[in-house]
């Protein structure tokens, strides 16, 4: 019986699956292939796919979401797969560099124990930041929108408890103002240096941390003068540390940390 091998990695607990392209020659669908492979009850589970192949970069990775929609970017899911690289010693350079939908994107090692790796990642410059009111079932709402590699929403609240940012987090999601959909995360400021932050993702639902929405949140912060450059990003499963540097480029450190090994079936695909 056919199968594939995979490693599956998570970035403080939003999890990836990682694969090679080389492996994944036979499956016509990435997309649906995506979507069984993540589900939590019948397939491996995840919050996306990875899927690497060498390029004119060092590799080339494409993510994929749950729901089969393929993503421009995740800071998360490339940190995985640049962690999956490392840990099967397909590559030792303290440097890579990744092609994505949305350009490429350096990774520096700084830590590496052979199952848990910590990188620094160069992600470019935000695009097309606005802010205005949105207008959804429950009233309007003050929203800034940016692109950093994926589309997001960003929302300031004082207190996460006084508003059910799940069900906003869904309707926002798939607004009619964001014809592709947008990924949606609600920031608490704590001080010029730390945000609190609850994520929702396009494509996933809630998530426990996303590298893309940690990077968004203190875009938004500095764009609206509420908190330096240098800023500690709180979520649900640990803390990212993100900077929008004075020259425009974003860059995340974080860790990616392994959670097993194993071989998905061909008679599943």
């Amino acid at each position: 019986m056919n199968s594939i091998k995979f490693c599956k990695f998570h970035g403080f607990g939003n999890d990836y699956i990682v694969f090679e392209a080389d492996d994944l020659r036979g499956i016509e669908n990435l997309g649906e292939f995506a979507k069984r492979v993540c589900h939590r009850n019948t397939g491996i589970g995840g919050d996306g796919i990875a899927v690497l192949e060498k390029s004119s970069a060092d590799f080339s990775c494409r993510i994929f979401n749950p729901d089969g929609s393929e993503a421009g970017f995740s800071g998360n899911g490339t940190r995985c797969a640049a962690a999956y690289l490392y840990h099967s010693r397909i590559w030792a350079s303290e440097t890579l560099k990744l092609e994505t939908k949305s350009g490429i994107k350096t990774y520096e090692l700084l830590e590496n124990n052979g199952s848990s790796f910590r990188f620094l990642a160069k992600l470019g410059t935000p695009k097309s930041i606005t802010s205005f009111e949105l207008t959804l079932t429950d009233g309007a709402m003050p929203i800034i929108s940016l692109d950093v590699g994926n589309p997001v929403a960003v929302i300031f609240v004082k207190d996460f408890a006084e508003l059910d940012w799940r069900k906003i987090g869904a309707e926002i999601e798939g607004h009619p103002r964001f014809p592709e959909r947008t990924n949606v995360v609600f920031v608490k400021v704590l001080d010029e240096s730390n945000i609190e932050i609850r994520i929702w993702e396009r494509g996933a639902g809630e998530t426990s941390s996303s590298g893309t929405c940690s990077i968004a949140a203190a875009v938004a912060s500095v764009f609206s003068q509420k908190t330096g450059r240098d800023i500690s990003v709180h979520a649900a499963g640990g803390t990212t540390e993100a900077v929008w540097r004075d020259d425009g480029e974003m860059t995340i450190t974080g860790r990616a940390d392994l959670a097993f090994r194993g071989e998905w079936f061909a008679e599943s695909n």
